[in-house]
């Protein structure tokens, strides 16, 4: 009752509460589980002394807090005896903490003989070492505290722990297949964890259950990961033709090597676990190769960069440990080191895999770290075993090399992982602007003008428009898909009624992040700023067009009526005439924000007919549509003063006796021609001054094309073009 009264509404339904339950359950159950490993390794016998392998293969003493050990300091331990006469004879295999990593089958079998003695002679409350040169010391051995287990018991202990707790929230939150596989895979690095910080927290002998049982759990481990990872790999990021038969195969041959090697059945098993191991590994990133190459998921590509480390580390330590196989106290070390550093790498990147998708910084960051521990490690192994370093030495140039390679690479690492063709800010703030007075003249083109930039940023493989809303950019399918709301940037609605579906980042080479979402929410609300903004100017100019024309009607308007009313003759009174007609016209369209192509071209064929009937000039109009576009103000008044100019020219210049004007709009392009019978050669000679110079002009603004030819069998045609006319309204 209590529980359900402190969890939130959305998880008070039963399913939710049982699962919870059971996580707190599983966490104590963990807790629990280390509690009682620490006590046992608490409850060994401990010999205060720090040892080492010598040349000729002998246990040396190299330091100890014990009085009664520090004359021996630098001497070969020789044996141990207990109270009980049992008699342990010493050698550097002692030092081995995992005879998983010991190649051969003899000294598997003398490993585990060697630590059932040494625990035998240990256990006992007092003990005698002898050491070379017939030296002895007796000790008396007691128990230490779960205190002084040592940091890396501690930090290993607690790398498995929180392992084990990711591994659970993953499966509980979401139960399916992969994630059920998931855990398995973590469940076996805690496992081989738990193996590990065991043995750092035990002295100088292993207790019988470890000694007995260490190889085959850890090897168990390790070849169940490898099937386990390769299933993984069949149905994630998708489902594999196949899949089924593919995972089957590899769970067999895992668990057929697992059962020859635990009925001892299998000669030369440590290399056999290693080949298996690898040969999984590397089946593992041939289907990821081949899922890519299928769906190019971007995740794939995570994946299989990853896994490339990983196998490349296995094959690694396992040609370390074979060439330093005649070297035991090199061997010892490159084993304890060398597998420790593969575990802590495996758990650590199961650890971070949920969260890979989640952060571009995350997974950035974890992949230099993958590549510089990669070349790190490599490097140690490679002085250690093949130029023989001691352990700091190699361990001080490994780090010195692979710190100085990192400085060397690490932008153009950067550089490859963020994409390398990425718009940059200025190129992508001058395309929203542009947008900006695109959709203003067309808010019914906003999904596919957003998509358009959107598809220059990321360069998604797959871009679609879906009626389904969202609030929010926001990504889906483990980073592979960004969604990006389209916003209504009419005037009269807000409300979001189309989402912008972008899949497969960088052509599949990247996935999506919540950076990348952040950013396209950040791209709709500055598109909607540019577009407000471009409004709020539109709504200015209006105002102050419809200002100046009420100042043209009320004053120049009143004025040019005064003088035509005053006119001493009837040519000058129709002069007057005609020019307060142009003055309405030119009042009118400044007034009114647009006007639709038919209607402005029936105003232009009456005036241009009533001035021709006053020159004697026969007027022949042909117009065709194939829509009724609007036309912006900056439009209709370039169109009207080009029609007025050369209608004028016609009348003043040319001599005509009959002009023919066709205006045609057909698949967004736009054509006037003007044509006259008249006296007017060779146009190409003309001197264009303010007349032919402003028609020129105010073609050239709107992005249009003017030519002047001679027409057959006399005068002139002009003819105006515009190519895209729904463009020349942002022009």
């Amino acid at each position: 009752m209590l529980l359900q009264k402190w969890l939130p509404a959305g998880l008070r339904s039963p399913w939710l509460r049982w699962r919870l339950r059971l996580l707190i359950a599983a966490a104590l159950l963990g807790c629990l589980t280390l509690f009682l490993l620490t006590r046992a390794l608490a409850a060994q016998p401990h010999l205060d002394a720090v040892w080492r392998a010598n040349a000729q293969g002998q246990l040396e003493l190299a330091a100890s807090a014990t009085p009664v050990l520090q004359p021996f300091i630098g001497r070969a331990l020789l044996g141990v005896i207990g109270d009980d006469a049992q008699i342990a004879v010493v050698d550097a295999l002692a030092l081995q903490r995992s005879p998983r990593w010991t190649p051969g089958d003899a000294e598997r079998a003398r490993h585990r003989e060697l630590h059932l003695r040494l625990h035998a002679a240990l256990s006992q409350q007092r003990v005698r070492l002898f050491f070379a040169d017939g030296g002895t010391a007796q000790l008396q051995l007691a128990p230490r505290s779960g205190l002084r287990l040592g940091l890396l018991y501690w930090l290993v202990s607690a790398l498995a722990l929180l392992l084990y707790l990711v591994a659970l929230v993953v499966v509980l939150v979401r139960p399916s297949v992969r994630n059920a596989l998931y855990a398995f895979m973590a469940l076996a690095q805690c496992g081989n964890l738990l193996f590990i910080a065991a043995g750092t927290a035990l002295d100088l002998t292993l207790p019988p259950f470890y000694a007995r049982w260490e190889v085959h759990a850890r090897t168990a481990f390790d070849l169940l990961t490898g099937a386990a990872i390769l299933h993984a790999v069949c149905v994630h990021p998708r489902r594999l033709p196949h899949a089924a038969p593919i995972a089957s195969l590899g769970w067999t041959a895992a668990a057929t090597l697992l059962v020859l090697h635990l009925a001892g059945a299998l000669p030369q098993a440590w290399w056999w676990t290693q080949i298996g191991g690898g040969l999984l590994g590397l089946g593992a990133i041939a289907l990821l190769s081949w899922s890519y190459r299928i769906e190019p998921h971007p995740f794939a590509v995570v994946l299989r960069r990853f896994g490339s480390v990983t196998a490349g580390t296995w094959i690694l330590l396992t040609a370390a440990i074979a060439a330093a196989s005649q070297q035991p106290g090199i061997q010892h070390g490159i084993a304890t080191v060398g597998s420790m550093i593969w575990v802590v790498f495996l758990a650590s990147l199961l650890l971070l895999m949920p969260f890979l998708a989640k952060s571009q910084q995350v997974l950035r960051e974890f992949s230099l770290l993958a590549g510089i521990s990669t070349v790190a490690t490599s490097l140690d192994l490679l002085f250690v075993a093949a130029f023989s370093f001691s352990q700091f030495t190699s361990i001080t140039l490994s780090v010195f090399l692979s710190l100085g390679l990192y400085a060397g690479v690490r932008q153009w690492m950067l550089n490859h992982l963020r994409g390398a063709g990425m718009v940059s800010m200025e190129r992508l703030f001058e395309r929203l602007y542009r947008m900006a007075r695109e959709v203003e003249a067309r808010p019914q083109r906003a999904a596919a003008t957003l998509l358009s930039l959107l598809r220059e940023l990321f360069e998604p493989l797959e871009a679609a428009i879906t009626p389904q809303l969202t609030t929010d950019a926001r990504t889906s399918g483990d980073g592979s898909t960004l969604l990006v709301p389209v916003p209504d940037l009419s005037r009269n609605s807000e409300r979001t009624e189309q989402t912008l579906v972008l899949r497969f980042s960088q052509r599949g080479q990247r996935l999506f992040t919540e950076e990348d979402a952040r950013l396209a929410d950040r791209i709709v609300e500055q598109l909607k700023r540019a577009v407000a903004f471009d409004q709020a100017v539109e709504r200015g100019r209006s105002e102050e067009r419809s200002r100046i024309a009420q100042d043209l009607h009320d004053d120049i308007g009143a004025r040019l009526l005064t003088l035509m009313y005053q006119a001493s003759n009837p040519e000058q009174e129709d002069y007057i005439r005609h020019t307060l007609q142009d003055l309405k016209t030119l009042t009118r369209g400044l007034a009114v924000g647009s006007h639709r192509l038919s209607h402005a071209a029936g105003e232009w064929k009456a005036a241009v007919q009533q001035r021709l009937q006053l020159a004697h000039v026969a007027l022949d109009w042909q117009s065709h549509f194939d829509r009724d576009a609007e036309l912006t103000v900056v439009q209709w008044s370039a169109l009207t003063r080009v029609l007025r100019e050369l209608v004028s020219n016609a009348i003043a210049h040319a001599q005509a006796t009959r002009l023919v004007v066709r205006l045609r709009l057909s698949n967004d392009r736009l054509e006037l021609t003007v044509r006259d019978d008249g006296c007017g050669i060779n146009p190409q000679a003309w001197a264009h001054g303010l007349g032919l110079g402003g028609v020129r002009k105010r073609v050239k603004q709107l992005g249009g094309e003017v030519d002047w030819r001679e027409a057959e069998p006399t005068g002139i045609e002009c003819t105006v073009q515009f190519a895209h006319w729904s463009l020349t309204a942002t022009g």
